[in-house]
């Protein structure tokens, strides 16, 4: 399970840090249904600027140690962040419980795959205005605050089943990805990596660390 701090080493801000994108474009306005249909080209052009910045970055060492994991283990990233640094990197198997940034999609059935759409680098802007197959507009592939969560139901089934569990960059207070810890069985070893000091619970083994060094040393455990 990763967070937002397991791309800052990329370059990508938080939203919720002290100089995060939330201090500079207020949620209500550019992150809920109700803004959205306030204001399309706000919100457009918000989602246009952050595509340009992800595609400028890379994913960081704590991303490549997370898909060189498949090397002995099944792996499953279940991920909040909206970014495609894990699949850049390796990883073969990635949910994105928030949606994904370089994706559109129609704004009268966000799920309907005929109107969904991948960005690329040379076409990651969309014109505000522009319209899916359907003749709604075309919207960001983001599950804006106040709407369902769809791929949590499938988050928690591969949490059930996992046989380790590992926590990177959240600071398990964002719901409801945040409960998807309690999906774990009894018996399941937990890590979370996080520079700061975070109360999950007894049962889980914190590594004080960036996404980076705290992958460094718990791929040595793990690949020993």
């Amino acid at each position: 399970m990763t967070g937002a701090g397991m791309s800052v080493e990329s370059g990508l801000k938080t939203f919720r840090d002290a100089d995060g994108l939330w201090e500079e474009y207020p949620v209500a306005k550019v992150a809920t249904h109700e803004g959205w249909l306030a204001d399309p080209t706000l919100v457009t052009n918000f989602y246009n600027m952050l595509r340009k910045k992800c595609w400028n970055v890379k994913p960081n060492e704590g991303h490549r140690l997370v898909a060189a994991l498949e090397q002995k283990y099944q792996v499953t990233v279940v991920t909040q962040n909206v970014d495609n640094l894990h699949e850049q990197a390796g990883s073969t198997k990635v949910i994105h419980l928030h949606g994904e940034l370089m994706k559109v999609c129609s704004s009268y059935d966000v799920d309907d795959p005929r109107y969904i759409r991948q960005l690329t680098p040379d076409d990651c802007e969309i014109a505000p205005g522009t319209k899916a197959g359907d003749g709604s507009l075309l919207r960001p592939y983001i599950v804006f605050f106040g709407e369902a969560v769809p791929n949590i139901g499938v988050a928690a089934d591969e949490v059930q089943e996992a046989d380790i569990l590992i926590i990177i960059g959240t600071s398990l207070v964002v719901y409801p990805a945040a409960g998807l810890l309690h999906y774990a069985r009894p018996s399941t070893p937990v890590y979370l990596i996080d520079p700061n000091p975070i109360s999950a619970g007894d049962r889980v083994k914190q590594i004080q660390k960036g996404a980076s060094e705290g992958m460094k040393e718990l791929y040595e455990t793990l690949m020993g």
